[in-house]
């Protein structure tokens, strides 16, 4: 893979904590929808990591990647905890929790 290679792109619905605002959720989802990118939305990455979900490892090694989901120390410790640590260099994570969807969606879907 290229230095030049585009970020996988991850959306998490956080479905079961309800910490993220449903608004920015939703507006962020529907900014990916609309936009045509090719991403990939999980209901809930700390259910993933609880179940130990190999997708996990999967998301991990796609590297590179950018998650919008909560706050990037709970994310990189989810993946961590599944011994899919995600890379220093190659994953974004954008929070749900503190930025805006305009922010976020902007952040998801630049070059």
């Amino acid at each position: 893979m290229s230095d030049s290679a585009s970020p996988k792109l991850l959306y998490c619905r956080c479905a079961y904590a309800q910490v993220v605002p449903q608004g920015v959720k939703d507006e962020v989802l529907q900014r990916l929808c609309d936009s045509g990118a090719s991403f990939e939305s999980v209901a809930d990455l700390c259910e993933m990591a609880a179940h130990r979900d190999e997708r996990l490892k999967a998301f991990a090694a796609g590297a590179p990647i950018r998650i919008a989901a909560c706050f990037p120390r709970v994310v990189k410790g989810l993946f961590t905890q599944c011994g899919a640590a995600l890379p220093d260099e190659g994953a974004e994570i954008l929070n749900m929790r503190a930025q805006t969807a305009e922010e976020i969606a902007a952040a998801m879907l630049r070059e």
